[in-house]
């Protein structure tokens, strides 16, 4: 169920467990990537609530929250801060894809003993942006979108994922999107990353062409006891084009930190 909170005085929308949350749980905090929602985690929060509390969060900008986003990871990441002291939740293990994915590696450099772990799902330490995707947003926001979806699906998955990503983006806040777009090409998390001393998994889909693996075994080479995990038959859009995988790992790296705490 959608949930709203009140941050730096807009109204921010979470999808979480329609039944509240479980103080001894562990917490599963999850952040999209460029231009998309909570509902790009929807084949995780609909399979996993049950043994874990959900927040899959709307960026401000994006989906159901106010604003119009932000062209600075760092400022998305006070932002989350903000959102966590308010949720007042234990035991957080935040999982970001792409943008969410700088997001969180952010945070856990800046904030890491706010949560137990991360999951970087489709990052990079730098994510450069092609010049043309921005002048498309302005003139051709619709070829923007067709181009994005293509590259972000492994080949075998365009069919079936194509269209409903490409109808998700089409109602995404252009302004909010452009931004989120600024805040990945200017990032380097080059020396930031090094100082993250927290249970990392670096996950990315074996065919991932806008941030491919080699971005993720980058990451992992620079945070001290990180794992990585290469998800088959799947591209950038790894949690939806093979769930079954993403989430049988993701759930094995929360019993590895449940089993440290223990």
């Amino acid at each position: 169920m959608l949930k709203y909170f009140s941050i730096d005085s807009m109204k921010i929308a979470c999808w979480v467990n329609g039944n509240g949350f479980d103080e001894q749980a562990q917490s599963l905090f999850f952040i999209h990537g460029s231009g998309g929602d909570h509902s790009s985690w929807s084949f995780q929060y609909a399979r996993l609530n049950k043994n874990f509390n959900i927040i899959a969060v709307d960026l401000p900008g994006h989906g159901s929250s106010e604003g119009s986003g932000e062209n600075d990871i760092n400022k998305y990441s006070l932002w989350v801060k903000k959102l966590l002291d308010a949720l007042q939740l234990k035991n957080v293990i935040i999982v970001g894809h792409s943008l969410g994915a700088a997001i969180a590696l952010t945070f856990a450099a800046e904030f890491g003993s706010m949560i137990k772990g991360i999951a970087a799902v489709g990052g990079g330490l730098k994510m450069p942006v092609n010049p043309a995707i921005f002048e498309l947003l302005k003139k051709e926001p619709e070829t923007a979108f067709e181009l994005m979806c293509k590259f972000s699906l492994a080949k075998e998955n365009r069919d079936k994922l194509a269209e409903p990503l490409k109808k998700s983006m089409a109602v995404a806040n252009i302004e909010a999107l452009y931004n989120d777009l600024v805040a990945c090409d200017k990032m380097d998390l080059t020396e930031k990353v090094k100082i993250i001393n927290l249970p990392s998994m670096i996950m990315c889909g074996e065919e991932d062409k806008m941030t491919p693996p080699q971005l993720s075994r980058d990451i992992a080479a620079s945070i001290k006891g990180s794992k990585t995990c290469f998800i088959k038959n799947a591209g950038h859009m790894v949690m939806m084009e093979n769930p079954e995988e993403f989430n049988k790992a993701l759930i094995d790296f929360a019993k590895t930190i449940a089993a440290q705490k223990a």
